[in-house]
Order: structure tokens, then C-alpha cells, then sequence
């Protein structure tokens, strides 16, 4: 009989705190049934198999990230905003390393369409609002805030700046101060760079 108490938030919340803890590979259905106190099978009550556990650890870190955002950002714009859109990012990728690699994996459909995915794209068109970026471009204007705040921390993550002596936080700085100027001068529609 499964524990009274057993949810798929209790569910998802166990697997977010085994991904953080020994990596995002390790959540199976029966690691994180071992870390609920009940059978594997009890989870099936609550979560389809492994792949809708794992879509659920993604959507529960868009919503904490969503939340860090919204702090980060509110009653900012232009680079300020940026600069707590960013730092947002990379607090929550230090603070919960599982759930963040949970981001960093194609999401499904149903995540794809989940509020909590709605909510941080709609943070981060917010912040873009405070550019003279085109409404046509700003697609491409997300792409670039998000390839340049992951690949830093994936770079960061892997330990690929360890092997310099400059600061890391410096280099930070200096990515967000290029992406500030990418931009404040973004091209309009039919203009050449």
C-alpha cells in the first residue's frame, strides 16, 4: 500500500533533492523511491515511468528558476534586468546542479507547453523589452541570452576555466557587458550589422 502522504510533488521534490545531491543521472524510479520510503511500484501511482519523472524535475526547476527570475529582475530594465536575469541563472545552477542539468535536456512536449516554461520565457521577453531589440528578432535575442548565460555555465561547470588565473567572475562580468552591447544595437529589420 503506498504512504498516505506520497504525491507527485513529494515525488518530484525527491528526485530535484537526489539530482542535486548525486547528479541528475542518478534519479531512477528506484533511487527516488528509496528516498520516499516506499516500493518502486508505489510511484507509478503518481508518475507514469522514468521519462515523466525526469520531465517533472525539468518543469519543477523552471519554476523555482521562474521564481528566482521574478526577484531578480523586478523593478529593473535594460542591463540591470539582464544582470539579475543572468545572475538568477547562475545562483540557481550553483545552488541546485541537479535540477539544472535537468534544464540543459531536450524538453518534451508537455514542458514545452507547461506554464512554468511560459513563465521563464516570458520573464526573459520581458527583460528584452528594455531594448531597442525588433519585435521579429527577439526569438533570436532569447537564443542569444540563453546560449550565452549556459554555455558560461556549462564552460564554468566543467571546470574550463580553472586552468587560468583571471577571475571568473571578472570573465562573467565581461560576457554580460558584450551581450548588454549586442543588444542596445541590435539591427532593425533589413539593416546590415
Amino acid at each position: 500500500m503506498p504512504r498516505a502522504n506520497l504525491t507527485e510533488s513529494v515525488i518530484l521534490e525527491a528526485a530535484a533533492t537526489l539530482a542535486d545531491g548525486q547528479g541528475f543521472e542518478s534519479v531512477t524510479m528506484s533511487a527516488v523511491a528509496r528516498a520516499v520510503g516506499v516500493r518502486p511500484a508505489s510511484l507509478y501511482e503518481h508518475v507514469r515511468d522514468r521519462d515523466a519523472l525526469l520531465d517533472g524535475v525539468h518543469r519543477l526547476a523552471l519554476r523555482d528558476l521562474a521564481s528566482s527570475i521574478t526577484e531578480a529582475v523586478a523593478g529593473r530594465s535594460g542591463r540591470a534586468a539582464l544582470r539579475g536575469l543572468a545572475d538568477a541563472h547562475r545562483a540557481y545552477a550553483a545552488e541546485h546542479p541537479g535540477a539544472w542539468a535537468a534544464l540543459q535536456r531536450p524538453a518534451s512536449p508537455v514542458t514545452v507547453r507547461s506554464p512554468e516554461a511560459a513563465r521563464v520565457a516570458s520573464l526573459t521577453l520581458a527583460v528584452l523589452r528594455g531594448y531597442p531589440v525588433p519585435d521579429e528578432a527577439l526569438v533570436h535575442a532569447a537564443r542569444l541570452i540563453g546560449a550565452t548565460v549556459n554555455g558560461f555555465l556549462a564552460l564554468s561547470g566543467s571546470q574550463a576555466f580553472d586552468n587560468r588565473p583571471d577571475a571568473v567572475d571578472e570573465s562573467w562580468t565581461a560576457a554580460l557587458d558584450a551581450l548588454d552591447r549586442a543588444l542596445q544595437t541590435w539591427p532593425r529589420e533589413g539593416e546590415r550589422p
